[in-house]
């Protein structure tokens, strides 16, 4: 969507965290994010689920480096703020507690590295302290950064009582890539590719949201078929990412047939994307403006294909993954285990499965008429208990209803997907560009600002993960070490959507 001029609105930064206390009231509203364009001023994005549209305020720093922070009021915005210190050396004075979001070897301590001037002297040292638990019998058990298999490096910190946990500290940042920096240095129209690498499990969302962004900015429209063709490989990247989540809590549980099974049957979602994209990852096919068809596309016939494989992989899939749900184990191991209360999940703006899993009807998909999916998305799957198994039942109910979506937009023909349409030379100047689209993990929020030029200045990307980690941290606590990888892994966020 794109934020018209009567959309910006100048809040004094002293009145930011009343405003936003008082907005937020309203359950119809959310917070969005909060960051900077260069360092001069704090950004927020406050977006109305009611009218369908978003606001973004702009409080001016008045060439100081600090102002009152919102996180006292508004606990979902303290991991945002964090980075505010972390990117920008601003400092949000009275913020529970400014840890750094990044490792000490991420970059020079002394670099603001999105600031105008980078130089800037920072309003005080990150902090990289481990918060200390103390008692009788208290002792630390560190997991990672380094892991087994071949996820990336992210590095908890246990305090445990015998064997209960009683805090968890997580340390990420490793792999701090500069992305969002590097997206305003490379040419617009090949920004997308790098998108797509922001998190290679979400390539397609970040692709979508990286169109409908600029697309806002260029004020085009695209077809109705490239925007089905879109929505196929956004459902089928769905797909294939909570299939190998619910593979990968089989595997945590240790039922070897299920997570094998749901292995293979991954294996076949991703030949429906190869079959539609040329890629297995759905990489190099939404671009600006549309689809990008490839030698491999050919219309009705990959149409007639991807059909065949989707009415081949869905009696499969419902079979095993109701033999694991409605395993005895499974449902003893993660019954209240790994609990998010709604008032929590509220609190810290939880998105995606894990906030459904607490109740919260939050689904950008139909929220913000996404796509086609005003017409075809059934109800947001819920579950109210909060625990391990509301996460996976909602996972498995999700793999259903993206089942059901991918049947009914495989009725229509491909045979009018065409490449994207040509695109303008430059994009409007001084102006915002927002995209807010459901990627398989939740809300994820792509905010493009451009100068007078029309250049981009700033370019932001708002992982799902970034509102889901802090309640990780919280799940754990009370929980045996025996259940943290299953606590982790019914969260399943990411770490390189963390280390942009």
């Amino acid at each position: 969507m794109k934020i018209t001029a009567d959309q910006i609105k100048n809040i004094a930064k002293h009145d930011l965290r009343h405003e936003l206390k008082q907005r937020l009231k309203n359950k119809d509203n959310r917070l969005g994010l909060v960051t900077s364009i260069d360092g001069e001023q704090v950004l927020t994005l406050v977006l109305d689920c009611a009218d369908k549209t978003a606001e973004l305020w702009q409080s001016d720093l008045e060439g100081a480096s600090e102002y009152p922070a919102v996180s006292p009021v508004v606990p979902q915005a303290h991991w945002f703020e964090r980075r505010l210190k972390d990117l920008f050396h601003i400092e949000p004075t009275g913020h529970p507690r400014l840890k750094s979001t990044f490792t000490e070897n991420a970059f020079d301590g002394n670099l603001a590295p999105l600031a105008l001037d980078q130089n800037k002297k920072a309003p005080g040292p990150r902090d990289f302290s481990y918060l200390k638990v103390e008692g009788k019998g208290v002792y630390e058990l560190p997991v990672g950064p380094v892991h087994a298999g071949i996820i990336e490096p992210g590095h908890f910190r246990l305090s445990c009582q015998g064997e209960v946990i009683q805090n968890l500290e997580l340390k990420l940042g490793y792999l701090h890539r500069g992305v969002e920096k590097r997206l305003t240095e490379i040419p617009w129209k090949l920004s997308r590719h790098l998108c797509e690498q922001a998190a290679s499990d979400t390539a397609a969302a970040n692709a979508l949201a990286n169109a409908i962004a600029l697309e806002a900015l260029l004020e085009i429209e695209i077809s109705e078929t490239a925007r089905r063709a879109r929505t196929i490989a956004l459902e089928i990247e769905r797909l294939a990412m909570h299939i190998a989540d619910v593979g990968g809590m089989a595997v945590d549980l240790g039922i070897a047939a299920e997570a094998s099974t749901l292995s293979r049957l991954r294996g076949q979602a991703l030949r429906m994307a190869e079959l539609l994209s040329g890629s297995r990852f759905l990489k190099g096919f939404i671009c600006p403006g549309g689809i990008n068809v490839n030698s491999d596309f050919a219309g009705e016939r990959t149409r007639i294909a991807l059909k065949s494989l989707h009415a081949e992989l869905s009696p499969a899939l419902y079979e095993v993954l109701h033999t694991f749900t409605d395993n005895t184990y499974v449902q003893e191991r993660l019954e209240n285990t790994g609990k998010i209360p709604h008032s929590l999940a509220e609190e810290f703006g939880l998105v995606g499965p894990a906030a459904r899993a607490s109740g919260i009807a939050y689904d950008t998909r139909t929220t913000f008429n996404q796509g086609l999916y005003k017409d075809i998305l059934l109800e947001p799957a819920l579950e109210k208990s909060g625990d391990a198994l509301a996460r996976t039942l909602v996972r498995v109910k999700e793999i259903e209803t993206s089942i059901t979506i991918l049947e009914k937009l495989l009725e229509e023909s491909l045979d009018e997907a065409a490449s994207a349409v040509a695109l303008p030379e430059s994009l409007k100047a001084n102006s915002f560009g927002v995209a807010i689209v459901e990627a398989f993990r939740g809300e994820l929020i792509h905010l493009i600002a451009t100068d007078s030029d029309g250049a981009i200045v700033r370019y932001v990307i708002k992982d799902p993960s970034l509102n889901n980690w802090t309640a990780m941290a919280i799940a754990v606590r009370n929980e045996l070490i025996a259940d943290f990888p299953v606590c982790n892994k019914s969260f399943s966020l990411s770490y390189s959507g963390h280390d942009l």
